[in-house]
C-alpha cells in the first residue's frame, strides 16, 4: 500500500521538480499583490485588529486562501486525464490500489500547497508581518490542503466537462475566497450570512491560523470541523473512484 502511494506521489513530484522555478515564481505573484494592495495600501488606513496590525490579520487569511486554491487546482488535472487524455485508464489497469492512487494524488497536492505557503510566509515577513509559526499552525495548513485536495479530486472524478470545472471554481471556491474570514472578520457579515460561512471549512482554517499565529486560544470546535470535512472528503473520493472503475 505504501509503495503504491509512493509511486503515485513520486510521479507528481518528478513533474513538479522539473517545473519548480516556474511554480515558485508564479506562486509569488498573487500573494505579493494581496500584500501590497491590502497590507500596505488598505492596511495603513485600517485601525489595529485584535491587538495587531491589519497585515498581521491578513496574512493567515491569505495562507488559508492560497493553500485552498493551490491544493484544489493541483489535483484537478486528473479531470483532463479522465475526460480528454484518457490516461487515467493507465492507473486503473495498473496494479495500484484505488485508495493508494487517491492518497498519492492528495499528498502531491498538499506538497504544492505547503511550498506555496512557505513562499507566502517569507514574503509576509519581508513585508513586516508579525505572527508565529508553530507545529500546530503547520498542521492546520496541512488539514486545509487535504480538504481542498479531496474536494478537487471529487470534482475531477465526477464533473464531465472543462466548462463545468470552471463553474465549480466560480460558484464554490470564489465565494469562499472572499467571505470566509480571509480579508475581514465574519462578524461584519449579516447574521444569516455569518452562520452560513461558518459552516464552510475555509472559515475555520482562517480562524485557527489567525488565533495560533497571534498566540491566542486554540478552537477545538474549528479543529473538529476541519477533521470532519477531511474524513467526509476522503469517503467522497473513495466513492468517486469506485464509480469510475465500475
Amino acid at each position: 500500500m505504501l509503495y503504491d502511494v509512493w509511486t503515485v506521489f513520486w510521479r507528481d513530484w518528478v513533474v513538479l521538480k522539473h517545473r519548480m522555478i516556474k511554480f515558485i515564481l508564479s506562486r509569488m505573484v498573487a500573494p505579493m499583490l494581496y500584500l501590497v494592495a491590502f497590507g500596505w495600501g488598505l492596511g495603513r488606513s485600517m485601525p489595529p485588529i485584535g491587538g495587531g496590525s491589519y497585515i498581521d490579520f491578513l496574512v493567515p487569511g491569505i495562507l488559508a486562501l492560497n493553500s485552498m486554491n493551490i491544493s484544489f487546482n493541483s489535483i484537478t488535472p486528473v479531470h483532463s486525464e479522465r475526460i480528454y487524455h484518457k490516461s487515467l485508464e493507465e492507473y486503473l489497469v495498473a496494479p495500484i490500489r484505488p485508495l493508494a492512487f487517491i492518497i498519492g494524488k492528495i499528498l502531491a497536492a498538499v506538497l504544492r500547497g505547503l511550498i506555496s505557503s512557505v513562499i507566502i510566509v517569507v514574503l509576509a515577513y519581508l513585508f513586516g508581518a508579525n505572527f508565529m509559526i508553530t507545529p500546530l499552525f503547520v498542521l492546520v495548513l496541512i488539514f486545509n490542503c487535504i480538504i481542498f485536495a479531496e474536494i478537487g479530486f471529487g470534482a475531477a472524478m465526477t464533473i464531465h466537462s472543462y466548462e463545468d470545472m470552471g463553474r465549480f471554481n466560480t460558484y464554490i471556491l470564489l465565494p469562499m475566497s472572499f467571505l470566509c474570514g480571509t480579508f475581514f472578520a465574519t462578524d461584519k457579515l449579516p447574521l444569516a450570512a455569518k452562520y452560513f460561512v461558518e459552516l464552510l471549512p475555509l472559515t475555520h482554517t482562517s480562524y485557527l491560523l489567525r488565533n495560533i499565529g497571534a498566540g491566542h486560544d486554540f478552537s477545538l470546535l474549528s479543529a473538529f470541523v476541519l477533521a470532519l470535512y477531511m474524513c467526509v472528503g476522503l469517503l467522497v473520493c473513495i466513492w468517486a473512484m469506485r464509480k469510475i472503475k465500475e
